[in-house]
Formats: C-alpha cells, structure tokens, sequence
C-alpha cells in the first residue's frame, strides 16, 4: 500500500528529473511522487510527463505560473496530499543531492509511530557532505548554530529540505501562518512542529552537492533567512502556528 507523498519541487531540473523520478519509483510501491514545476523554461514538465506515462498512478504532475518560491511549492504540495489521504509526506530535492534510497530510513521512524517529523541530517554522528567547499561548510553549519541560538529548537540541521511529515502535523499547522518562501521555510516548518509539541528525529545522511543543474541560492535567500529567524521567533510568543 503507498501511504507516502515524496513532493519535488522543480525549476530548470530538467536534466535530473527523469533520473530522480525513476530512482524513486525503483524503491518499491510505498512511494508516489508528486512534482511541483513552477513553469520550468527548460521543458522540465514535459520530461516528467514522459515519466509519468509509464508510471500513472503513482507519478503526478503540478504545474504552476511562474516562480512562486520553495515554500508555497511545498505547502500546495501538502494541500494536495492532504485532499488525497496521504499518511506519510516527504520534501526532497531533484538535483541527487539527497538520496532517493535515504526516503526508506525517513519512512521507517515515522511509519513505527517514534517520530511525528524525521529530517535527513549533515550534522548529527554518521551524517556527512561531499563535495562542498570549506567556505560552504562554514556559512551551513554557522547558520544552523544561529537558528539553535535564537530559537533553541534543539535540532542541529534546521535548515534541512530532506524530511518526513506525518499528516497529523501538516493538519496542525495552519499552513496560512508559514510565512517564509525561500530556505526560510525549512526553518520554520521544523519551528511550527517542535513549538506544537511534535517529536522530531534526525536521521544521518551524506549529503552531496548537486552534479547537474545550477543552485537556485541567491543573497535574498540567505537574507529572509537570517532576518527571517529573529521574526519567527518573535511572532511565536505572540501566537500559535496551531489552527484556531
């Protein structure tokens, strides 16, 4: 029975996204995969279709208008599979940057019931990167000690984007209070289940930069998410990410 939503966000992924999509649908039938393309120039959308012919109830294809940014990717993606009873739902890239094989040791905590929320982590023992430069190393793992410092979330990866929800944490949050589009909203997502009570597990993962395709990290990424945090952690004591 597939009882998990593997959601995959794309823009200009064209040259990933048969690979990442075929190496999904090779683990077995637990996963469906969802692809939200924000009007890829490149004809990303037509290779998935391509896909999606040999695999049709099991690859699924949203197709939006423009750039809308990775947060409002993910939370359609979420509306979607909530409509759909999804049980179990997964953020990963299409870039390989994340190992399609790594969904199954996410699945596994969460499916048992010892975990609500797992994320694939570059910095708990066992976890790893390959291919980054130093100065890359520095700017990731300073800026995870600057979200543990402001918002003590005791979670050493939280800008992570490889994760497992339960949906019981997706219908807890109001979606409509995530505020952040950018990597900003890995932040916060992590930051709405933990403040709700939600028990988060990390789980080691090698991380590799992406071989193909260009990075879609700009300076006005980096910057909602150092002011960003501050923000959130502000407007928490204030009010609940919880639904009214």
């Amino acid at each position: 029975m597939r009882d998990g939503l593997v959601i995959i966000p794309t823009y200009n992924e064209r040259d990933n996204i048969r690979k990442i999509l075929e190496a999904v649908m090779a683990l077995g039938s637990v996963f469906d995969v969802l692809v939200v393309d924000d009007g890829s120039p490149d004809g990303t959308a037509e290779v998935a279709r391509s896909v999606m012919a040999s695999f049709p109830d099991r690859i699924f294809l949203m197709e939006r208008e423009g750039k809308s940014g990775l947060g409002t990717a993910y939370i359609a993606g979420f509306r979607w599979g909530l409509a759909r009873h999804y049980d179990l739902f997964f953020e990963m890239d299409a870039d390989f940057s994340h190992n399609p094989k790594d969904l199954l040791r996410l699945r596994e905590p969460v499916a048992r019931g010892e975990a609500d929320v797992t994320v694939g982590s570059r910095y708990v023992k066992g976890g790893e990167l390959e291919n980054w430069p130093v100065d890359r190393i520095m700017l990731s793992r300073g800026a995870s000690f600057y979200v543990q410092l402001i918002t003590w979330m005791p979670v050493h990866d939280p800008t992570a984007g490889f994760i497992c929800y339960h949906r019981r944490v997706l219908e807890t949050i109001d979606l409509d209070q995530i505020r952040f589009v950018g990597y900003a909203f890995q932040i916060e997502m992590k930051f709405a289940s933990w403040t709700l009570g939600f028990r988060i597990r990390e789980v080691p993962i090698l991380f590799a930069d992406r071989v193909e395709g260009v990075s879609k990290m700009s300076k006005s990424i980096v910057r909602e998410a150092i002011g960003g945090v501050i923000e959130m952690k502000w407007r928490s004591m204030f009010r609940s990410y919880q639904h009214a």
